[in-house]
């Protein structure tokens, strides 16, 4: 799939294993913005879950943030997230994009905390911020490529 002149829906993930941050965006605009953050427990409640978001927003792609150490090795949450990439693509027939999410969350977490975001408030919007870096990580690498 070429994305120089594809337009459509983009959604985003953050994946953890209580909540998962979700963004959207649309390609030939290039900004990403927090959709929901989505509390599930299992694999399938959040697959579940993200069918529904799906349905509802339509998109031609999805974006995965793949976390690493920060040093860029892999650790046992790159594995959960390269599964759930696979999990992704074969159910939902589409193609996944794996962007490195490395200090997304701290920086979604600072971000909230300048605009007076603080305590739970903060942990409920901070991984749908994170979901919105890592899709607008993927936007600014696509404008340089």
């Amino acid at each position: 799939m070429s994305l120089a002149d594809t337009h459509g829906t983009v959604l985003a993930f953050d994946l953890g294993l209580k909540r998962t941050g979700v963004a959207s965006g649309e390609l030939s605009l290039g900004i990403a913005h927090p959709l929901t953050v989505l509390e599930a427990g299992s694999t399938e409640a959040r697959l579940a879950a993200i069918a529904r978001l799906i349905a509802e927003w339509q998109p031609v792609l999805l974006v995965l943030g793949l976390p690493t150490h920060a040093d860029g090795n892999e650790h046992a949450m790159t594995r959960v997230a390269k599964n759930f990439a696979r999990k992704l693509e074969s159910r939902f027939g589409l193609p996944v994009f794996l962007v490195d999410e490395r200090h997304t969350s701290a920086a979604a977490e600072a971000e909230l905390h300048e605009r007076g975001i603080h305590g739970r408030k903060n942990k409920a919007l901070a991984d749908a911020v994170a979901a919105q870096l890592i899709l607008q990580g993927f936007f600014d690498a696509r404008l340089i490529a």
